[in-house]
């Protein structure tokens, strides 16, 4: 019995954890001093509540009981029951069949779910007392939110209804009393309040109120000794309906007489939104909503106020989903009753809810308090004292208001134009489908008000460390804005928020970041090191002296603490009467729509409730999942997935533990986001013996089962902590140099950060003390501020493109072309005239001839000048730079030759890189501040040295083919390894937005990262996508909206190209993925082809994503497969071999009857029809090896190539191929591409193509040729296909 008890498993709870039924005592009822005197029942004092009878699921008579457990296979939730308080002398016995308490149950006999208080559930469900009533009172529904020790939120829905109290038979726990209950003497006739609360883990508010609308329909004209049955049975049947999944699949259930709705969360991390989300607009201004933001944000202590208990829930609901994804992580009571009123004397940070009636008996007891009164929308203080509340950023203020404005927030404005609906369920539904349009647009202008706030906190991450540079953040805040996020930064709710981003979760925040991006952030793709502000920004941002003080005075000093700086005005603090300016995005987008949703509609309950119903029900429920999967469209695995999800739910709560694996197999397969994995696990943990052999039998159960409980105990949790930036303390050697410099977001490149360690301990011992670090800090960060301050007027702006970025000014010099200031971009010099500011071209970058640094004769003294020539002009600049011109001399050298190399390698992050050269040269200098330091500084000036000692002329065959390269790696500390590139075609469809329907090149890096590039423009589309954390072997278009993905894990991932995400995995591979093929067919499913490391082949249909057909290769390590006519090509290390799609063997060509070198072996080939030839590499090898398809037998022809040490990869493009691999290059070891004819068996071009190995080739079209290097260099180079 001990062995069958431990095998039980404890399914997931559905709809209902618990019913109850509440109301006064009868004995309380019975006491004459608690009746009131004629005519002033209204005046009576409350009666005291408690709990008349508790429902708790599962709902199965006794005598069926055991049937049931059996047939369930040792599943069983927690042994429940429904339970009566204890009652004295009945009058007759509950009909049978319905589980009875023994006499003298009480409520600890039975399992009440954790996190429902029985004992404080009375004063919730009556938080206003229970009064005798002389007439009937309407019907009234209040909500709960009920919190456990550990934090759990359970949700209560009380409907509560009036009975009569002078019925003739009066209903109390179950059981008719002979004993009338008669009105006290002189009163007419009175009405008793009760109660029915259902307690679920799912906040339904609006269908759990409807289903109980249902109920008091029935209550009231039933007997007062069938409440019970009634009750029981309604809780019967919401226990019976599941959880709908994570998705757009939302259930229906028929509670006659309406139809309920239950609908799903957007997706795991989303909140059900089961609730009106436009209640606080209605009862508080917008400025108001935004106070009370301000106040959750930063964690204030705060009280609602209603006549509404109903309002006082749902608003406080409303407010935790605008806060979304953050979260509200301090106590959160919506409901205080009269008895839990000294709860608001918590010295915590809470959120709690009382009625208007304690407003000011609140308001006089408790200090601090932010009282919002949601009758009259109204906030006030409970203390004298200003608690000190801040504004919310001006900018993100108004946005938000200008938004909510544009809101059309009354339905019966959008029903003016319409019939009455005659039917009352189609009425609720065109209600809801405008409630979730407007709940949509809602949470899409509250979360834009989150991201305009916090957007910019990214910027001031550093990933690799986990660090968050807060002091610097708060630099970049307006100063009126300063407050606000001073209290923000402090708040656990920030906390966590920073501990998401720095783990990189794309949740809701990141992917409206990621929408909300402007368009040079777009294009520029992936962050980039050091960041200025754009010409195009510095002519819409004007800041005033008074700006201008402020940030040079605080970013000048980053450490010290209790400066008092000057503000600016005064902001108004009204919210109210701010003025409203035309802000981009003001308005809610109308196209901005929810995810297209579906419904599912649940079976009818069938009773009595016995073991046979609850089967039928079941099966009826299996019956249609299956029937709704076999109409669907074979590409819609949204829905399938969420049916298999269900499917799977309902045969665990049958018994079917098998049938229920399957589902969940194919779950995995086709969604692993909703893959409920902890319950996967138990359920294998919980079959028998015999059970556990049969599922080991099925293929499709033996990896699924390894993959719960054959992996080891779990890792150790990952370090989530957030360190907060601070300068060093003591001295700093190398690694710890590079780790501070990391932190500081300086510099991310630890080569570059290498060579600024050499830089700065010149002629001193190797290593750096604090205060020259401090130094250091403040000059990078002082240059930050006055690039900031940079104001160009629009004379000079439109000399200059949109993108450029004013880096270095100079101070004010005289030149030969006028008196001004010199100006470096990233493009250009140009001088900044002095007087009225004016633009006077210096040169760019690409057109300087030569630099040099001289002295003019003046008078008797000798001047440092700096000269420039100019290729188009003949005047060369002067500048007298006096003691700046050393300095410039390097910064300008450096420049140029990033320039030079940038055109010559068609790279433009040589650019980039020499500015962050430029700018870190210019911090050395001016925390040295020595005779030395232009010596110093001069070890950052890689560029130029590179130019000048050891000139890289790029050959003009590689010249003419490049055409442009981009970086994978950028934004990371080193670069990766690109292990595969995939290209695929751009096509329109209806399900992508414009600019996903474009080309994109997929690059897969370590570790399971994939970036992907707009190969319309070679930009980033996504900076990365998360597939595993092994490398990847090979990438394949499935369909145009999947990317399939072979690890060295033994998994495919499956990637929507729609979504940019990977939720799909095929787990069949017992090895390493080596190849994927895809097979087209038209009147049938696509197939691919994929092979693993131990010889396996198999077969997957595109749609099932169920394996049709195994291959078993008795080779040896097999590499690649590729489809021709029919038969399968498959690449071994020691041979070629050519089988039909049934596995049977046509040909082999072996690599021993070939060559006599014992050391290699096949790497790779590619098979040319019309030339009937085969092209092989062998690993290690400096040759192509080619065949003729006629006669495997003959001897290769062997193409020679020259300088080429070996061997990595091969492709073909049109009549060409194109082989990748290292060879020498001006006596260096290089990454070489050979371009051959295919038909004389030439070598036509000979490209060098990377500083390290070409790892891989893929084709663009046929019009490019793409190659992916190691990660010594960790570049893609595009190369044009002649």
């Amino acid at each position: 019995m001990a062995e069958e008890a431990a095998q039980r498993l404890a399914l997931p709870a559905g709809l209902l954890e618990l019913c109850a039924l509440l109301g006064a005592s009868r004995e309380g009822l019975r006491r004459p001093e608690q009746v009131a005197q004629r005519k002033e029942v209204r005046s009576l004092s409350s009666l005291d509540p408690e709990v008349l009878s508790v429902f708790v699921p599962p709902f199965v008579s006794q005598e069926d009981s055991h049937v049931a457990g059996a047939s369930c296979g040792h599943l069983s939730k927690a042994h429940r029951l429904s339970f009566r308080k204890k009652r004295e002398k009945p009058w007759a016995e509950p009909r049978k069949g319905l589980p009875v308490a023994p006499r003298g149950t009480d409520f600890a006999d039975v399992s009440i779910p954790n996190g429902v208080d029985l004992l404080a559930l009375p004063q919730l469900c009556f938080p206003g007392g229970v009064c005798v009533a002389s007439e009937p009172k309407e019907d009234c529904v209040h909500f709960l939110v009920l919190t456990d020790v550990c934090g759990n939120r359970t949700y209560g829905v009380v409907a509560q209804y009036y009975r009569p109290l002078h019925d003739e038979c009066c209903f109390y726990n179950g059981s008719v009393h002979r004993e009338m209950l008669q009105p006290p003497p002189g009163v007419v006739g009175g009405f008793v309040p009760f109660a029915v609360c259902v307690v679920s883990r799912s906040p339904y508010y609006s269908a759990l109120k409807d289903c109980l609308s249902c109920l008091l329909t029935h209550l009231k004209f039933c007997k007062d000794f069938e409440v019970d049955n009634h009750i029981r049975d309604f809780a019967a049947k919401l226990s019976l309906i599941p959880s709908p999944p994570p998705g757009p699949l939302h259930l229906i259930f028929n509670m006659k007489p309406l139809q309920i709705v239950f609908p799903s969360r957007a997706d795991p991390e989303s909140p059900i939104i089961d609730l009106d989300l436009h209640l606080p607009l209605l009862c508080l201004s917008a400025e108001k909503v935004l106070q009370v933001l301000t106040c959750l944000l930063t964690e204030q202590r705060v009280v609602f106020f209603s006549c509404s208990w109903a309002l006082l829930t749902l608003v406080a609901e409303c407010f935790m989903v605008y806060l979304h994804p953050l979260q509200w992580q301090h106590t959160f009571v919506p409901i205080l009753s009269r008895q839990m009123l000294d709860f608001v004397m918590a010295p915590t940070s809470f959120l709690m809810g009382c009625h208007l009636d304690h407003f000011e008996e609140v308001s006089k007891e408790a200090d601090g308090l932010i009282m919002i009164n949601i009758d009259n929308g109204s906030i006030s203080c409970s203390s004298d004292d200003d608690i000190g509340i801040p504004d919310i950023p001006l900018t993100a203020a108004q946005t938000f208001i200008q938004r909510v404005q544009s809101l059309q927030l009354h339905h019966e404005l959008d029903l003016a134009h319409l019939c009455a609906s005659t039917d009352p369920n189609s009425g609720r539904a065109r209600r809801r489908a405008w409630q979730q349009r407007l709940n949509g647009q809602i949470q899409q202008i509250t979360l834009q008000l989150l991201v305009s706030i916090l957007r910019e906190v990214k910027n001031h991450l550093n990933y690799e460390h986990r660090v968050f540079n807060s002091e610097e953040f708060l630099k970049t805040r307006a100063p009126g804005d300063q407050p606000f996020y001073k209290q923000v930064l402090g708040t656990y709710m920030f906390h966590s928020f920073l501990k998401a981003r720095l783990s990189r979760r794309m949740d809701a925040f990141a992917q409206a970041d990621l929408n909300m991006q402007a368009e040079e952030d777009r294009i520029n793709g992936i962050p980039i090191s050091p960041r200025r502000p754009t010409t195009e920004k510095t002519v819409s941002r004007k800041p005033s002296p008074l700006q201008v003080a402020h940030r040079r005075m605080v970013v000048s000093m980053p450490n010290l603490q209790g400066i008092t700086v000057p503000d600016l005005l005064p902001r108004n603090l009204s919210l109210r009467e701010v003025d409203t300016v035309e802000y981009g995005g003001g308005t809610v987008d109308p196209s901005v729509t929810r995810q297209a949703t579906y419904t599912f509609r649940i079976p009818e309950v069938h009773f009595p409730l016995v073991s046979q119903c609850v089967q039928a029900y079941y099966a009826d429920c299996i019956s249609l999942l299956s029937k709704a999967m076999s109409f669907l469209a074979p590409d819609n695995s949204v829905l399938l997935a969420r049916y298999f999800y269900l499917r799977g739910l309902i045969r665990l709560m049958e018994g079917q533990l098998l049938e229920a694996l399957l589902d969940f197999q194919s779950l995995y397969k086709t969604d692993i986001s909703i893959f409920p994995a902890d319950l996967v696990r138990r359920t294998v943990g919980s079959l028998s013996a015999p059970q556990r052999a049969q599922a080991e039998q099925k293929p499709e159960l033996r990896r699924l089962i390894s993959e719960v409980t054959d992996k080891p105990g779990e890792a150790p949790k990952a370090d989530d902590r957030v360190k907060n930036f601070e300068l060093p303390k003591t001295h700093m050697r190398l690694d710890d140099f590079v780790k501070r410099v990391q932190e500081s977001g300086i510099v991310k490149d630890a080569r570059t950060i290498n060579r600024l360690f050499e830089a700065l301990t010149v002629g001193q011992q190797k290593q750096i003390d604090p205060e020259t670090f401090r130094e250091f800090y403040n000059c990078w960060k002082e240059a930050e501020a006055e690039a900031q301050e940079v104001s160009l007027p629009s004379s000079v702006t439109e000399h200059l493109d949109k993108n450029e970025c004013v880096y270095k000014l100079s101070s004010s010099v005289k030149t030969n072309r006028g008196v001004g200031k010199i100006a470096l971009t990233q493009k250009r010099l140009f001088l900044l005239t002095e007087g009225r500011p004016g633009y006077v071209e210096i040169s760019t970058f690409r057109n300087i001839e030569e630099v040099r640094s001289t002295t003019v004769a003046f008078l008797l003294l000798r001047i440092p000048t700096l000269k420039i020539k100019v290729a188009s002009k003949k005047e060369t600049f002067e500048a007298n730079l006096k003691t700046e011109c050393d300095l410039w001399h390097l910064l300008v050298k450096e420049m140029w030759a990033g320039r030079k190399l940038a055109d010559d390698h068609k790279d433009p992050q040589y650019v980039q890189q020499a500015l962050t050269h430029v700018l870190l040269m210019d911090a050395v200098v001016g925390t040295l501040q020595s005779p030395g330091a232009i010596y110093a500084a001069s070890k950052l000036s890689y560029f130029d040295k590179m130019k000048n000692e050891t000139p890289m002329a790029v050959p003009k065959t590689t010249s003419e083919t490049l055409k442009h390269r981009i970086n994978p790696s950028a934004g990371e500390t080193a670069p990766r390894a690109v292990d595969v590139l995939l290209y695929t075609p751009g096509h329109l469809d209806p399900a992508e937005r414009a600019g996903d329907a474009h080309p994109k090149l997929w690059c897969a890096l370590s570790q399971g990262k994939v970036a992907v590039f707009d190969a319309s423009s070679w930009t980033a589309h996504q900076h990365c996508i998360k597939v595993g954390a092994s490398k990847l072997n090979c990438m394949v278009m499935v369909e145009r909206n999947q990317v399939w993905a072979g690890s060295e894990d033994s998994v495919i991932y499956i990637i929507s190209t729609h979504s940019m995400s990977c939720n799909k995995q095929l787990t069949d591979h017992r090895s390493s993925v080596t190849g994927l093929a895809v097979r087209d067919r038209t009147r049938a499913p696509s197939e691919v082809y994929s092979c693993s490391a131990d010889g396996m082949v198999l077969v997957w249909n595109v749609r099932t994503l169920r394996v049709t057909s195994r291959l078993q290769l008795p080779s040896g390590r097999l590499s690649s497969l590729r489809l021709h006519s029919g038969h399968l090509w498959c690449c071994t290390s020691d041979s070629i071999v050519v089988v039909t799609t049934d596995g049977l063997l046509h040909q082999e060509l072996k690599l021993n009857e070939n060559f006599k070198e014992q050391s290699t072996s096949f790497l790779s080939f590619q098979l040319l029809p019309e030339q009937e030839q085969l092209w092989v590499a062998r690993a290690g090898c400096e040759d192509i090896c080619v065949w003729s398809l006629r006669d495997l037998a003959q001897p290769p022809t062997r193409i020679r190539l020259q300088d080429c040490s070996a061997v990595s990869c091969l492709i073909r493009v049109k009549r060409q191929i194109w082989v990748g691999g290292t060879g020498l290059s001006q006596g260096k070891s290089k990454g070489k591409i050979y371009v051959i004819d295919a038909e004389r068996k030439t070598v036509e071009k000979e490209l060098v193509a990377h500083l390290d190995a070409v790892k891989t080739l893929c084709s663009a079209e046929d019009r490019y040729v793409l190659s992916g290097s190691g990660s010594e260099e960790g570049k893609v180079a595009i190369w044009k296909v002649e």
